[in-house]
């Protein structure tokens, strides 16, 4: 097998170098995230929302206090909603306002 030339030898080394450096930067979706509760809407969720519930998408109620979703790791406690007039924070725990009945 002959060698490869010096223009190809060079563009498949930096192919490789690129996809190293991508591959050594990409970290799962929720590796910094945690979970925020109550700042989902309904059908929003990312998974269980407590009983009643099974997975993604299945809360019933907006801002469901067992409900949650993904959140930048230090974004969870600055969550805060305006409904009608009423603040509602996330929580890095489960609330126990806005179940569904």
């Amino acid at each position: 097998m002959k060698n490869p030339s010096p223009k190809t030898a060079a563009t498949i080394a930096g192919a490789l170098t690129a996809a190293l450096a991508m591959s050594a930067s990409v970290t799962p979706a929720h590796a910094a995230k945690i979970k925020c509760y109550g700042v989902a809407e309904a059908g929003q969720n990312d998974c269980a929302a407590g009983p009643g519930t099974t997975c993604a998408g299945t809360s019933t109620v907006d801002y469901q206090g067992n409900a949650w979703k993904y959140v930048e790791a230090d974004a969870c406690d600055e969550i805060v909603i305006d409904v009608n007039g009423e603040k509602l924070k996330g929580s890095s725990e489960p609330l126990d306002r806005n179940l569904p009945s």
